[in-house]
């Protein structure tokens, strides 16, 4: 599944729909985690959301993709929760959730279907809309694209998975005649107050930490080249295409020969770029999911937690025990980790690292047939944000950094290296692997 954002998102031009559920009444507090309390506690502002898109080759009917949401709504907690501004931070309420109305948003004359897309969607999925989700859908005479959308406090990439497989079942479920029954699963709020229950981590994660944060000036990893001025300015997103499928498989069975994963073989080669242009360790952010067992497979919410990662050998057996060690360091209440900097200590040029395996996730859909695709907002930034994703036409990546001129010079040249390296690997073992 391809990743993009909506600026480069292909859309066919129809009629431009948008289900507003009601929200009837409040139902009781629920807990904020550390990530939702930083992320509201931003505020308002365009693009905190995120959202998959996927067409399926009919016209749909509104009356079922109406029932279907509900009982999408229905089965997860977060989709049936809304911030408030509190005088401690954000606070969090279950809220009930009915049935709404079906709203068409005009798209002006000469413009892209994208850019009205956008303006729905950095409206409707703001940290304190009530609720901060949104189905929308674009029929054409032979189609119908949908665009289920979230502020980034409710959901990851893993959710956004669930969300469109769920869906897709209630509307098949609706196809064959049947009511969509759509079990009720653990809602993301038990998760956060089982976190916040877990022990304090043990006084070496907490050294650990310190030791990198502080190899940084004490914030949080920062990009190894200059981005140019150390303030926001509009993104410049690129998708590229690293291996394909062939190259995929070659680079994945190299990882199986030295005994270690894609991923610890990935950030060998990130290490040997960063090492040869920057003459500095791999540094980064380095998010990891929490789902720590099956509870949380089929349930949607923010399980995604911030690690750190320092990898200053190449050698991929030393760069598979830099991703134990990250892995290991993300496994604690960041609330009590972080409490010496008052919080997450970031700073201008921030870089961070996503690596997703679709392959091995326990939630699947038909990504090809739905050419279905992960959608992120348009913002302003002052950082460098890398995702990696595995899937079964090979390994992609989109990387979101600052437009400046020496960004994209720094950036683009660190991408450049680092996908030829990928590359290289996969031809090397490929090499090996021919018959003489």
């Amino acid at each position: 599944m391809r990743l993009t954002n909506i600026a480069q998102l292909n859309l066919p031009f129809g009629r431009l729909l948008g289900y507003d559920v009601a929200v009837l009444s409040r139902q009781g507090s629920l807990p904020v985690s550390f990530d939702q309390r930083r992320h509201v506690g931003a505020g308002l502002r365009p693009g905190s959301w995120m959202a998959l898109s996927f067409q399926v080759p009919e016209r749909l009917s509104q009356d079922h993709l109406e029932q279907a949401w509900l009982g999408v709504i229905d089965r997860h907690l977060t989709l049936r929760s809304v911030f408030e501004p509190g005088p401690d931070g954000p606070r969090l309420h279950q809220v009930e959730i009915g049935p709404g109305r079906w709203v068409e948003h005009a798209i002006a004359t000469g413009q892209p279907v994208n850019a009205a897309v956008r303006d729905v969607l950095d409206l409707a999925c703001a940290p304190y809309a009530q609720p901060s989700h949104r189905l929308c859908v674009l029929e054409t005479a032979v189609s119908t694209t949908i665009l289920i959308a979230a502020d980034h406090a409710h959901v990851d990439m893993w959710s956004m998975l669930v969300l469109a497989r769920d869906l897709l079942s209630a509307l098949a479920q609706l196809g064959a005649g049947h009511a969509p029954e759509l079990s009720v699963v653990p809602g993301f709020a038990e998760h956060t107050r089982a976190l916040i229950s877990r022990q304090a981590a043990p006084e070496q994660v907490h050294s650990r930490w310190a030791e990198i944060l502080g190899a940084g000036g004490d914030v949080m990893p920062r990009f190894p080249l200059s981005l140019g001025e150390p303030e926001p300015f509009p993104e410049r997103v690129e998708v590229r295409d690293v291996l394909d499928t062939a190259e995929g498989a070659a680079f994945e069975a190299h990882a199986r020969d030295r005994q270690i994963s894609t991923l610890s073989l990935a950030v060998s080669v990130m290490t040997k770029v960063t090492l040869e242009v920057a003459d500095q360790p791999l540094r980064a952010v380095f998010p990891v999911h929490s789902r720590y067992d099956e509870t949380w497979h089929d349930s949607v919410g923010w399980f995604i937690t911030n690690s750190v990662i320092e990898s200053s050998d190449h050698e991929p057996r030393a760069a598979q025990a830099a991703v134990r060690e990250a892995i290991r360091l993300g496994s604690w209440p960041l609330d009590d980790i972080l409490r010496p900097w008052g919080g997450m200590p970031e700073a201008p040029g921030m870089f961070a690292i996503s690596w997703l395996d679709l392959r091995r996730l326990p939630v699947q859909i038909d990504s090809t047939s739905l050419q279905a695709q992960y959608v992120s907002a348009v913002i302003r930034t002052d950082g460098v944000m890398l995702w990696f994703v595995f899937d079964q036409q090979g390994l992609h990546l989109r990387c979101r950094y600052p437009d400046t001129r020496k960004a994209r010079r720094n950036v683009g040249g660190w991408l450049d290296r680092t996908v030829a390296g990928m590359r290289e690997v996969a031809a090397a073992h490929r090499g090996l692997c021919q018959p003489e």
